[in-house]
């Protein structure tokens, strides 16, 4: 049995922990919201001082904290997941699956899917999903330095989104007709690469766009991870 104050594994919760896990039982009904994080540091025995500390804009900052526990877990699991004998779309494929399969409640998704969508938290909504696609380049070991860095967090945001949007309306079994959709969307953003690629060696659409490119290759990632082996496109 799980004892007060720490996880399943045994190492401590944090505050921080504490009042998401008591937030969860309370978003189906209050969504993530002021009501719900006082509920849940009222559930947690965090003094509302503390909790307003550890989440200063409220409910927004709860929000967003799920969603960073969701990429951590996802990244965890990608950690220990041999992905060497896939094709590296069906590991972008299997990333994207094991963050929707981190959710312990599609409700908690859907109530902040309503909460990102108002304009004031469009930006946090935004940056959130940018993380998720930017953690996932990284567990698969990307370390472009140029304008690919953005293009791909971008192009794979873009399908993370649609996902999601997808398997929140997705009652199949297991949720088999979402990571159909997955598949089809990756296969549509890998016809766009061929595409990209055959313009790319053309020797008029070379010369046309030699100066333009070359500014554009001098654009770099806001941060590089230098400790990761391998270069990919998507």
């Amino acid at each position: 049995m799980e004892q007060d104050g720490a996880d399943q594994t045994g190492a401590a919760r944090t505050p921080q922990d504490a009042i998401l896990d008591a937030a969860l039982a309370h978003v189906p009904f209050d969504g993530w919201s002021e009501i719900t994080l006082r509920a849940a540091a009222a559930d947690a025995g965090v003094d509302p001082g503390l909790a307003r500390a550890l989440f200063p804009r409220g409910a927004v900052d709860l929000a967003l904290a799920f969603h960073a526990r969701g990429d951590a877990a996802m990244t965890a699991r990608l950690a220990v997941t041999d992905l060497s004998a896939l094709r590296f779309r069906d590991r972008i494929a299997t990333a994207v699956r094991y963050r929707l399969e981190a959710v312990p409640d599609r409700e908690a998704v859907r109530r902040a899917t309503t909460l990102f969508a108002l304009p004031m938290h469009a930006a946090d909504g935004a940056r959130a999903v940018w993380g998720t696609a930017d953690a996932i380049w990284r567990a698969l070991g990307d370390t472009s330095a140029d304008l690919n860095w953005y293009t791909k967090r971008a192009t794979l945001s873009g399908v993370y989104g649609a996902t999601v949007l997808y398997w929140l309306g997705d009652d199949s079994p297991g949720h088999q007709a979402t990571w159909d959709f997955l598949d089809r969307r990756i296969a549509d953003v890998m016809e766009i690469e061929k595409l990209k690629a055959a313009v790319t060696d053309n020797a008029a659409v070379k010369a046309l766009m030699a100066g333009p490119l070359a500014v554009l290759r001098q654009i770099r990632p806001p941060r590089m991870p230098d400790d990761l082996p391998g270069r990919f496109r998507f």
